[in-house]
């Protein structure tokens, strides 16, 4: 199962500080869960065959074992300090859950 996340900054969040947490923090935590098979962020650069601004700055992926074991891992208190973090960057984060064809 692969979850996709799609989301923009809050207004007055830094790209560079969100992008440093990203990598120094969220990247490295959310790829140590048991049930994550693996975990990346995408800076959106633009639109195929426009030159119109994309609707999401960040785009994550999260590839899951299964459902129950990651939200039993993502409602560990000590992963939730993690998951507030993410709050505090990001606007009204969509988690879109998907399977393959």
């Amino acid at each position: 199962m692969r979850i996709v996340c799609l989301f923009n900054l809050k207004e007055g969040a830094s790209a560079e500080a969100y992008e440093a947490w990203a990598r120094g923090t969220d990247i490295p935590g959310v790829n140590a869960l048991g049930s994550v098979k693996g975990f990346t962020v995408h800076r959106a650069t633009g639109l195929f065959g426009s030159d119109a601004k994309p609707p999401y700055d960040y785009i994550e992926v999260i590839d899951i074992n299964g459902m129950d074991a990651f939200v039993a891992d993502v409602t560990d208190p000590e992963f939730q300090k993690v998951a507030a973090a993410f709050g505090e960057f990001t606007d009204n984060p969509t988690f879109i859950l998907t399977e393959d064809l």
